[in-house]
């Protein structure tokens, strides 16, 4: 049977591809997992009309093409195969317009610049392209095996001042993996990760962390998807389609983070805006009881705080992966920098603020009294802005904190939640 159109690649569990297609057009779009040993085969039968290639085929289906475009021959690298109407097989390069695309997105100018890239396949063939058509000054590679390696990158090239990962590394499940110490190139002006899930790497909020602008590959991924989708369809697709779709993603997919002091109804809230958006919600306190078989009050009173910040810690590692969530974190949560670093990736963080004096305190063993509370709240208070995103104010009606967050997630569209 005639696959129409679809992804090739060896592992393609979590792909957001076959969502993007269907909402670039009414087509039939599938995950095509072939193993090494297959490929020649597949690629021999020709039986497809077009796919998109992803790691590790962009070099290898090179050679089974009839006809490489300019482009996909002056970069070495083919993202999509069509088989044209004399049943030839063409290769194109849409990374290029994807990368290019988020590279303008994101505001970094390679004119003059000094530019790193991470990893020697054909992502890393496109993003050369895309930099040295952008005035880059000069371009390196690093890889594991190249002249230019990362133990010597500090040394040989510290001065490079864009930074772009073509690599996998910190792609999920990986999340907390990270290519190169950003802190050891000084001259850092801006990072690209072309990772797309996490929405965030590891990489990308360390630069944020030290206030360098970055960005991950979601809006790559869009461009490239709707440059290919044009070829698919043999018509055009605005180019207004992948802000539009973009921003549908990231309302699915990305994490609703609620922090705030115990008491201060992160729970309420978020349990109302799970029901609203048709989201699952996910309460770290429940999520821990039923984990380990005791509430938080009874492994901090048995066991002590340090045994339970460890378990707190475990799993915002594993929810801080998921994606399309509403969490509602533990009052604690933000006194490791680790847990907040494994939620970001995912997630937006609203503080949810509230007056100490209307805080609950009944069944918590660390706030359990008006002097305890107000230690806790001059501790975390500082750590609660500093993470957050955006601050609610949940001293009013608990409708209103909610409208707020909605507001907010929404950018002023009006996505008529819960009608």
């Amino acid at each position: 049977m005639t696959i129409h159109y679809g992804l090739l690649g060896e592992h393609l569990p979590h792909s957001f591809s076959p969502h993007i297609h269907r909402l670039l057009g009414d087509y039939d779009y599938r995950l095509l997992e072939i193993p090494p040993a297959d490929l020649d085969t597949f690629l021999r039968r020709r039986d497809f009309r077009g796919l998109n290639v992803t790691i590790p085929y962009k070099k290898a289906v090179m050679p089974y093409c009839d006809m490489l475009t300019s482009q996909a021959k002056r970069i070495g690298s083919v993202n999509t195969l069509i088989i044209s109407g004399d049943a030839k097989m063409v290769g194109h390069n849409t990374d290029y317009d994807g990368f290019k695309l988020m590279v303008q997105s994101a505001a970094n100018d390679m004119q003059r610049k000094k530019v790193l890239i991470l990893g020697s396949g054909g992502a890393s063939l496109t993003a050369g392209a895309v930099a040295a058509d952008l005035g880059a000054k000069e371009i390196i590679t690093v890889s594991r095996h190249g002249s230019v390696d990362y133990n010597n990158v500090y040394r040989l090239h510290g001065d490079a001042e864009i930074i772009i990962n073509a690599t996998p590394c910190g792609m999920y499940p990986h999340n907390n993996d990270i290519p190169l110490d950003i802190t050891s190139l000084p001259d850092c002006q801006g990072v690209l990760d072309m990772i797309y899930n996490p929405l965030r790497t590891k990489l990308v909020l360390t630069a944020q962390k030290l206030h360098i602008p970055a960005c991950g590959g979601l809006t790559m991924l869009v461009e490239q998807a709707r440059c290919s989708a044009e070829m698919f369809l043999g018509n055009k697709i605005p180019e207004q389609r992948t802000a539009e779709i973009l921003h549908q993603l990231e309302l699915e997919l990305e994490n609703i983070v609620l922090i705030g002091m115990p008491g201060c109804g992160k729970s309420s809230i978020g349990a109302q805006i799970a029901q609203l958006m048709q989201r699952e919600f996910i309460d770290f306190d429940q999520y821990i009881s039923q984990k380990i078989g005791l509430t938080p009050e009874e492994i901090i009173l048995n066991q002590g705080e340090a045994t339970f910040r460890s378990i707190e810690s475990e799993v915002a590692a594993e929810i801080g992966k998921r994606q399309g969530l509403v969490i509602a974190t533990g009052g604690g949560t933000v006194t490791r920098d680790v847990n907040m670093l494994a939620l970001q990736q995912n997630g937006r963080i609203y503080f949810i603020e509230r007056e100490l004096s209307s805080l609950a305190t009944a069944g918590r063993p660390l706030s359990d009294d008006g002097k305890a509370l107000s230690q806790l709240y001059q501790q975390r208070y500082p750590l609660y802005r500093h993470y957050a995103d955006a601050i609610i104010d949940n001293n009013g009606s608990l409708a209103a904190a909610v409208q707020t967050i909605l507001a907010l997630i929404c950018g002023g569209r009006n996505e008529n939640f819960g009608n």
